[in-house]
């Protein structure tokens, strides 16, 4: 297991350097000037605009080769700097960790939300089929599916926050875990699980119904086991790993997915960090956001191989 996981980390190093090189090309290439956000309509002092502007290009780095660029930024990740904002002056680092903490938190509430429910409605529309449960989890996932995310935050925060005044409709304290912040965390994390929630109830649905037609489920029922013990140890235990590895996939979407529902919510997590350094061309700090997300993907597709050997002991990897 130790090689196996060592041969991981030194391959996601090219993932992540490739990641950092088509943004850092993508944003340079594409138009827009970082200074002329800077500057706004007028210049300071009546001083003239070429000439301010390009001595702040110069003071910011922005006129130096691309390729001189692109090194420098290399270099400076490899000392862990990350780089100064263009718009606020201060390091990346420093306003990413707290809303990078903020992000996680909301995309694994969500990631457990999606599981709980689409997990527990796959196995028992799979235990009932063609029954009405069934119909009701199979509308339901296709629904899921259909709403786009920010309309329902909208729906969720004018039914639960503004008519009902059951939650806040959005922000966050310091943390989940400081008074209230719960309470800020469920509108988000329900809008961002239910499109995952319907994946799982589909995905949990066709493999419970796969393994329980299998010869081994019949010997178990035949021995007398419980219902309720061939459902969840024998059966659904065998149909596990397909629901796994979506789930990991489903945590890069969730990351994706927190772009527009932080929007939505005013949530002060990396997705929000990121669309402000879009519309502001903060290269710094857009080319750290994106970094940060692609590490954490890489991270929970290498967690979710580990669990591979949980779940199934005949799983090694030499």
């Amino acid at each position: 297991m130790i090689p196996y996981l060592l041969r991981r980390m030194v391959a996601a190093v090219p993932v992540a350097f490739v990641v950092v090189l088509l943004v850092f090309l993508s944003l340079h290439i594409a138009p827009g000037d970082p200074v002329d956000f800077l500057l706004g309509p007028d210049t300071p002092f009546g001083l003239d605009r070429d000439e301010y502007a390009n001595a702040m290009r110069e003071r910011l780095g922005l006129n130096e080769p691309l390729l001189f660029q692109f090194i420098t930024y290399i270099w400076g990740l490899l000392r862990f700097d990350f780089g100064t904002s263009l718009i606020t002056d201060r390091s990346v680092i420093s306003e990413l960790i707290p809303r990078y903490g903020a992000t996680l938190e909301l995309a694994t509430f969500a990631l457990i939300v999606s599981a709980l429910i689409g997990v527990s409605a796959g196995i028992l529309s799979a235990t009932r089929p063609n029954s009405w449960i069934d119909s009701v989890v199979t509308s339901l996932s296709l629904s899921g599916v259909s709403i786009p995310s920010f309309w329902l935050g909208l729906l969720l925060m004018l039914l639960f926050a503004l008519v009902l005044g059951w939650l806040p409709p959005s922000g966050r304290p310091t943390s989940a875990f400081a008074p209230g912040g719960f309470q800020h965390l469920i509108l988000p994390a329900i809008t961002l699980a239910l499109g995952p929630a319907a994946l799982l109830m589909r995905l949990t649905r066709s493999q419970m119904l796969e393994v329980l037609g299998e010869n081994f489920v019949h010997t178990a029922r035949s021995k007398g086991l419980r219902e309720r013990r061939v459902i969840l140890r024998h059966a659904f235990r065998n149909a596990l790993l397909p629901v796994v590895t979506i789930m990991g996939l489903q945590f890069g979407n969730l990351l994706a997915g927190t772009v527009v529902v932080e929007s939505v919510f005013a949530y002060p997590g990396v997705g929000r960090y990121l669309i402000q350094a879009v519309n502001s061309r903060d290269f710094p700090a857009l080319q750290s956001s994106v970094l940060f997300i692609s590490l954490t993907f890489v991270a929970v597709n290498l967690l979710v191989d580990i669990l591979y050997s949980v779940i199934d002991p005949r799983i090694r990897y030499d």
